[in-house]
């Protein structure tokens, strides 16, 4: 399996075997199901959908109960897709767990960053202050000039403003996995990661499917 979909714990510190404080995030790391099978022949590329969590019945709607059904679940808190392993002989209801990674592995972790609510230019952007003197009255935080008057008489897409800060998926490459507890199924991994307690998470060994479109 080339990833598995997790949920942020909290964050806390270890000593390493030096003596030296490591900070570490605790991942729970699955159990994630099996729930879908995706193949070149049908589906024109090789996927495997997992499934993580649970939640009320009641919020969950037919098809998506017909579809979980074949896997033996009765509802779900996320699905995800993952680059299945060639040779490998996947099967519907299988369980995946903490046991695939390894000490020492590098991953990439994807989460919703915490939001921030409405900030404006200087903390959303980091623009810089204006000048509190000549003539400059209480528009210090102010961003200034967004276009031109007459022509073309219209903002440009992208002008940086004020506006909802926070609430992005972010990606966090190379985090080294400094410990592991199989039992629990946590991950001890090194650094900060985005989003906040109990925040849902998917843990690539390999790069994201976003990075690849991104790199073509």
């Amino acid at each position: 399996m080339y990833g598995l979909i997790g949920k942020k714990v909290k964050m806390t510190q270890i000593f390493n075997d030096n003596g030296h404080v490591v900070p570490v995030t605790l991942v729970e790391a699955g159990p994630c199901t099996v729930s879908q099978i995706k193949e070149e022949k049908n589906n024109g590329y090789n996927a495997v959908q997992l499934a993580y969590g649970k939640k009320s019945k009641n919020n969950t709607n037919k098809p998506t109960k017909g579809h979980l059904s074949k896997s033996g679940l009765d509802s779900v808190k996320i699905l995800a897709e993952f680059k299945s392993i060639e040779d490998f002989n996947y099967k519907l209801g299988q369980q995946f767990d903490a046991s695939i990674f390894n000490v020492g592995e590098i991953i990439d972790v994807r989460a919703k960053s915490k939001g921030k609510g409405f900030a404006g230019a200087i903390k959303r952007h980091n623009f810089a202050r204006q000048d509190a003197t000549h003539g400059n009255k209480h528009t210090e935080r102010a961003p200034g000039s967004i276009g031109q008057a007459s022509w073309p008489s219209r903002v440009f897409k992208g002008m940086r403003m004020a506006g909802r800060m926070g609430s992005d998926n972010v990606t966090v490459k190379n985090l080294e996995i400094v410990g592991i507890d199989k039992e629990n199924n946590l991950l001890f991994i090194k650094g900060a990661i985005p989003g906040a307690n109990n925040t849902p998470c998917l843990l690539y060994t390999s790069p994201s499917p976003r990075d690849k479109r991104q790199s073509r």
